[in-house]
């Protein structure tokens, strides 16, 4: 729905919690009227949510100030401070990020700004259907036609960039780059290659592409989703996060409830998945034991196919 000119998901079926649907891209400067726009909208709405935006100089603190006198509790973003390309690949990345770079360009991989046509959709949808699971569970886009992969790529085209990497001719990976509204920051919306080519590096490749590209149309900040989750330990692509230079950076997410329903649901800390008050070392077992199980499931899958 809409709320003063800004589009609200709301999730959720006992308590229903609102958030901006770029949440994590954009940020409020004025909560109150959103909040007042959701009182009045008809539609029961529990709790609205929203993260504090990125500090003006991010190079002075990793922690941002709460601004708003709100129930909040710590959240974070991956970020990672732009001035040129240069300085990034000389002095904000580690050596195995270098590496890795490099190695795409050795085994042919070309990075470059593409437009959004009916050739790049076409490509990520090869891309989305290449393997049911990634990261060891089901990946969401997989089996999606082609025409959903369009609806969903067309979001915000008046502020993405795309970037393809390619081999020949082949798209075998992209990211789309959505900036903010001032162009103060640009996030990964998404960031995906074929796993069939992983041995090119072309993720890495793109990372750089993308840093390339903010420094080019003068984006002070490039954000990487979150730096770590919950009560996940760090993992594969936090490290990946931190060796191309993103930071993690503490900013509030403020916790706003709208009905009786919503104050006691947020009392209870009921506004956060069972999984996530689980002790690290449970949470983490049983990641492994559902990695083990799609890897098995599939697997037998493509044997018996």
């Amino acid at each position: 729905m809409n709320v003063c000119g800004k589009y609200i998901r709301v999730q959720g079926r006992m308590i229903r919690i609102a958030r901006l649907d770029t949440d994590k891209y954009e940020f409020l400067d004025d909560p109150e009227a959103v909040l007042k726009g959701l009182r009045e909208c008809g539609e029961r709405v529990d709790i609205f949510t929203f993260l504090q935006k990125l500090p003006d100089n991010l190079r002075e603190s990793s922690m941002t100030e709460p601004r708003f006198h709100y129930p909040m509790e710590w959240d974070n973003l991956a970020v990672l401070p732009v001035s040129s390309f240069d300085n990034w690949w000389s002095r904000q990345i580690r050596w195995e990020a270098r590496g890795r770079a490099r190695q795409a360009g050795k085994k042919g991989v070309v990075l470059r700004e593409v437009p959004f046509d009916d050739a790049l959709v076409r490509g990520i949808w090869e891309i989305y259907n290449e393997t049911p699971v990634r990261q060891g569970r089901p990946f969401a886009h997989y089996g999606e036609d082609i025409e959903t992969v369009r609806k969903e790529e067309a979001t915000y085209l008046d502020r993405s960039i795309f970037i393809g990497a390619f081999l020949a001719d082949t798209l075998i990976g992209f990211v789309k780059l959505v900036t903010d509204e001032t162009k103060r920051h640009a996030i990964l919306m998404n960031i995906l290659s074929m796993v069939r080519h992983r041995d090119k590096a072309p993720t890495n490749a793109l990372i750089a592409q993308a840093v390339r590209s903010c420094s080019e149309n003068s984006i002070p900040y490039l954000l990487y989703q979150n730096f770590s989750y919950s009560n996940k330990r760090p993992d594969g692509i936090s490290k990946f996060k931190e060796v191309n230079g993103f930071q993690r950076v503490e900013l509030p997410r403020y916790y706003v409830p709208l009905t009786r329903l919503g104050f006691v649901a947020f009392r209870l800390g009921l506004h956060h998945r069972f999984v996530d008050h689980l002790p690290s070392a449970v949470a983490d077992k049983l990641r492994e034991f559902r990695n083990a199980w799609y890897d098995s499931k599939f697997r037998v899958s493509r044997e018996a196919s």
